[in-house]
């Protein structure tokens, strides 16, 4: 088992800056890549932003690209998303996830909200 566990949420105004960490414990080695999921109130949970563990490849989605950054820190098993020029629209709790294959998230952790006001 691998257990997340988020933090960093909160209210933010449009143009701001948030920074999400998840941190990972229990059975870390198994974990092949990590991501940053997505729910906003009334939506489908979407996909934000993932990295691999070991090579530390990363994908965005594309609302996402080029204002959203993931990064993980290996030695506190970590990852990280920065988050800026933060939109309305980008509202919604945000979950860590992880996944010991290449496909399947196994774990989830609890989400933390990020509310961007207008």
């Amino acid at each position: 088992q691998v257990q997340l566990v988020e933090s960093g949420g909160g209210l933010v105004q449009a143009g701001g800056s948030l920074r999400l960490s998840c941190a990972a414990s229990g059975r870390t080695a198994s974990v092949y890549r990590m991501a940053w999921f997505r729910q906003a109130p009334g939506k489908a949970r979407e996909f934000v932003a993932r990295i691999t563990w070991r090579s530390g490849s990363t994908n965005y989605a594309d609302s996402v690209q080029g204002r959203f950054s993931i990064s993980r820190d290996n030695a506190k098993n970590t990852v990280y998303l920065q988050m800026n020029s933060l939109k309305p629209e980008d509202t919604a709790v945000y979950y860590c996830a992880a996944a010991q294959g290449q496909y399947v998230y196994d774990f989830w952790g609890q989400g933390t909200q990020v509310t961007v006001s207008s």
